[in-house]
């Protein structure tokens, strides 16, 4: 298989996955007519596992794409922009890391945070301007940072659990 085929290939299968993981499992928030879900795992895998640029846009497309489905189109635009946001400069903060010499697995936690974190303040910048919910925006702040820390879990997990059958590895030789 050639080299932009199997970029591409892999790029559209971790924008699915990151549809799918944002959609199977959805559990309502009070007050917000919102949804905390797990689709932020697969944002971390598809930066840590792609990289720039196709990581970021498989989690921006992915994750408009489930808001698309999901009946929340006013929340397509800001999705895509924060998710790729989030997959872009946590890959960039992943690799800075390692080129620092730290433990791999601090820089999976440490460049997931940076994630999530522009995940939480972009949600709330995005309602309380864009959507103008002004200050109400602030009651999403909670379960957002729930979503956050369970996803980064999980995505750790994940990674390591990628890691250890080698299909990474596997990756990482068709790019």
């Amino acid at each position: 298989m050639s080299k932009k085929l199997s970029v591409t290939v892999t790029a559209a299968m971790l924008a699915a996955l990151t549809c799918i993981a944002t959609m199977v499992i959805k559990v309502p928030t009070i007050g917000t007519n919102g949804y905390v879900n797990i689709g932020d795992t697969m944002v971390l895998l598809s930066a840590w596992i792609m990289g720039n640029p196709y990581g970021a846009l498989a989690a921006g497309i992915g994750s408009g794409l489930a808001d698309l489905l999901s009946g929340y189109p006013t929340y397509v635009p800001g999705t895509v922009v924060i998710k790729f946001a989030m997959a872009f400069v946590g890959f960039i903060v992943y690799t800075a890391l390692g080129k620092a010499g730290l433990n791999k697995q601090l820089a999976y936690i440490i460049s997931g945070v940076v994630a999530e974190a522009i995940m939480v303040l972009g949600y709330f910048a995005y309602e309380a301007t864009l959507l103008g919910y002004g200050v109400a925006a602030a009651a999403s702040i909670p379960s957002n940072m729930i979503q956050g820390i369970t996803c980064l879990v999980l995505a750790v997990l994940l990674i390591n659990a990628l890691t250890k059958v080698g299909l990474l590895r596997f990756l990482s030789e068709e790019r």
